[in-house]
């Protein structure tokens, strides 16, 4: 058996552009089998949780995977649709539209892949769809505007593991990060705009970030400046004053010290200070999702709420709202610029030639 995989290459055949649009996954169904497997795979991931594996081993599958997937599951299945979970069907839609776009402003053919990082449709999955389209040529755009090594880096970790199979490896181009990228910025300062619009503006607005362990920061991880990086853009674009906004992070896990000040705590602070009115924003979700809908939209509101505080609003994620959506196509226009499908449209008859040559030298058709 070849170790080596891929489909044999015909000469002059149409190739193509393929970007492969990831995010972090979602389980199959919101049921607790379904979340078992879901959150085997993911924290086993060696940069998701980095303690030593044989005791994380035991805590994992004696503990935790034992108690968790009962609970997410009903969280889950509070945030389920006929389409799935809200992340996987925004992605479809996201993936949808960033090929739409990209067809419109590049002049050579492309493909565009979903593909999450654990569960399904898998990286795998998302790279082989592109090779049977034609793709020799592969942009990875993660949708972490903010480079971690828990989602960038395990995605980067992941790509690689699965072309290293491939006999004929593509052309890859990998985007590490766009936290302070000017189009998506300004759509994310649209969307609160409009949120403003219709409910008001609100005391102050609360950036909430997904949180990291504190010793992945010490230890070098970019995310805690960029995310820092992209509410401070946010919030010139919006023009707030220092007492008008903050930056928290959610969603930590285990007992370990994560990086400061947590969402929930500050929510709680706030709503212990009166204020009336408050929105939060999550700019590093770039779909809802669980962590957005459910822990901020009901978990963190009843926090703030139960301790005195107002009116509270969950400002969505940009989705596949068009702005956003163009902002994912220019980035990728720039970091695909110089390859042949971003420079010029195919070819047919120059394609054919080449067929031909490739014949007349003994090359299978």
């Amino acid at each position: 058996m070849a170790r080596f995989r891929g489909e044999q290459y015909h000469h002059g055949e149409g190739e193509r552009l393929g970007i492969l649009l990831t995010n972090l996954g979602t389980p199959d169904a919101p049921t607790p089998s379904a979340l078992r497997r879901y959150l085997g795979e993911f924290l086993w991931d060696r940069r998701v949780v980095e303690i030593p594996r044989p005791i994380w081993w035991l805590i994992l599958h004696g503990i935790i995977l034992r108690t968790r997937p009962k609970r997410s599951a009903a969280a889950y299945a509070s945030v389920w649709s006929d389409e799935g979970s809200p992340l996987l069907a925004h992605g479809r839609r996201q993936a949808k539209a960033l090929e739409a776009e990209l067809d419109q402003r590049l002049p050579g053919p492309v493909s565009v892949a979903l593909a999450m990082r654990y569960g399904q449709p898998s990286i795998r999955a998302g790279l082989e769809e592109l090779h049977a389209a034609g793709a020799r040529r592969i942009l990875v755009l993660p949708l972490y505007p903010q480079y971690a090594s828990a989602t960038t880096g395990s995605t980067f970790e992941k790509v690689t593991e699965v072309l290293r199979d491939w006999r004929w490896v593509p052309e890859v181009r990998f985007v590490h990060q766009y936290h302070d990228d000017p189009g998506y910025i300004e759509a994310l300062a649209a969307s609160i705009r409009e949120h403003w619009a219709e409910h008001g503006r609100p005391r102050r607005l609360l950036m909430s970030f997904h949180g990291i362990p504190e010793a992945g920061r010490d230890a070098g991880d970019p995310y805690f400046c960029h995310c820092h990086k992209t509410g401070r853009l946010l919030a010139e674009a919006l023009e707030l004053g220092p007492e008008e906004w903050q930056v928290a992070f959610q969603s930590r896990f285990g007992k370990a010290k994560w990086i400061e000040p947590y969402t929930d705590q500050t929510l709680t602070e706030w709503g212990r200070e009166g204020l009336e009115h408050v929105d939060v924003v999550c700019p590093g979700f770039p779909a809802d999702c669980l962590e957005t809908l459910e822990e901020i939209g009901e978990e963190n509101r009843e926090y703030f709420q139960a301790a005195g505080g107002g009116a509270y609003h969950y400002i969505p994620a940009l989705n596949d709202r068009a702005d956003h959506i163009r902002a994912l196509a220019a980035l990728a226009a720039r970091h695909t610029a110089g390859w042949p499908e971003a420079e010029q449209a195919p070819d047919p008859e120059a394609a054919e030639a080449s067929r031909r040559r490739a014949l007349e030298l003994g090359a299978p058709d």
